[in-house]
């Protein structure tokens, strides 16, 4: 099930009763969710995203736009009538029903030619339960589940209605680091057994990277840039988004261009043909550097930081926004720890400019954009 979000807005009144002021939750959000994808709505706290997922579930109402589910004009529809699934942070589970009666609870609940048999009811639980791997729990109650395993129930319970559209909200927020990881994958596996399209918020930015067929990235209820999880980090739209994501983030420095040249500080430390002159930002993958004796960027040497794969080289210069600069390198690249700096060369395609006022990306040859057009 497609589902189509037209120029959808959705405004608060200001908490200042003597102002006339509104809070712009969502604004103008156009989306074309494709049929049977997973897609990640991802942003800092207080972004728009959960106002956006409630919105498509009907738990509020848009101050503008329109909600389609395929055809349908979904937007005056209650969220019991949409077909959806939600699954939220917390769990939600009733403690004293077992896991089958939590998964069949919303079966029970449906009315008239819509409300299964109790053999349908039964068989429904038990693919459910069988999908989320819980099938041998079904008779404990939530309390005697970890965390994972109530999660799985919430997943199950949204799933048995067999919805047009499943919605999650944060929904491994709770779980510790090692959970959140099988968890994530569970859904992904879920989701693509089943089909059904999904809506995945998080502020995770690794989170939604890792199992989203495409990204929504939003701030101040704005949708900043869609696409699919890798291009979207390689080629950013602006400064915002290239810090957003990436972990360790993007190196980001003052620089300037003259002549078809990058200049951070006093060095030239890149050929960027094509970019206008000017005060620019200047951004670099913490992959994007290349330890070499002869390069052109110099470096403060902080120290080194072996990760087994690859080296965390830890350093510094003046022009960086940060008190830090990490570069990863390979484990084979040889670093002298005692010297007391670090030079590199850099990659083209892990090298971001953007406009110091407007903060829009810039692009020159051999960029991610030029790399990809290329074709290399």
């Amino acid at each position: 099930m497609k589902v189509v979000l037209d120029h959808l807005t959705k405004t608060f009144p200001s908490r200042n009763k003597k102002s006339n002021d509104v809070v712009i939750a969502v604004s103008d959000f156009n989306f074309e969710i494709p049929d049977g994808k997973l897609i990640g709505l991802l942003g800092p706290s207080g972004c728009g995203k959960s106002t956006a997922l409630n919105l498509i579930s009907g738990l509020i109402a848009p101050t503008r736009g329109r909600i389609f589910f395929g055809d349908d004009d979904v937007t005056e529809l209650p969220p019991e009538n949409r077909g959806v699934g939600l699954v939220f942070q917390s769990y939600a589970l009733y403690p004293h029903l077992t896991v089958r009666q939590n998964i069949m609870f919303p079966l029970q609940n449906l009315k008239g030619e819509a409300r299964p048999s109790r053999e349908e009811m039964e068989r429904r639980v038990l693919e459910a339960a069988r999908l989320v791997q819980i099938e041998p729990l079904l008779e404990r109650k939530p309390g005697e589940m970890s965390g994972g395993q109530q999660q799985r129930v919430a997943i199950a319970r949204a799933v048995v209605k067999m919805p047009k559209v499943l919605l999650l909200d944060e929904p491994l927020s709770n779980l510790d680091a090692r959970l959140r990881l099988q968890t994530r994958e569970e859904i992904r596996r879920i989701q693509r057994d089943t089909g059904i399209t999904t809506v995945f918020v998080t502020h995770d930015q690794e989170e939604a990277m890792s199992i989203s067929d495409l990204i929504v990235v939003m701030k101040a209820g704005a949708v900043h840039q869609i696409g699919k999880p890798q291009t979207v980090y390689d080629d950013p739209v602006n400064l915002f988004v290239s810090k957003f994501l990436g972990t360790p983030p993007i190196n980001v420095f003052e620089g300037r261009v003259k002549g078809g040249r990058l200049f951070i500080g006093d060095e030239a430390v890149l050929d960027v043909k094509g970019a206008p002159d000017g005060d620019v930002w200047v951004g670099i993958r913490p992959e994007g550097f290349i330890p070499d004796a002869n390069g052109p960027f110099t470096c403060k040497l902080r120290g080194v930081e072996v990760m087994g794969r690859d080296i965390s080289v830890v350093c510094a210069h003046d022009r960086c926004e940060a008190p830090q600069i990490r570069a990863i390198i390979s484990a084979e690249s040889a670093i002298d720890e005692g010297a007391k700096a670090v030079r590199f060369a850099l990659k083209p395609y892990k090298v971001h400019l953007f406009e110091r006022q407007s903060e829009a990306r810039i692009h020159f040859e051999g960029d991610a954009k030029g790399v990809k057009q290329h074709g290399r």
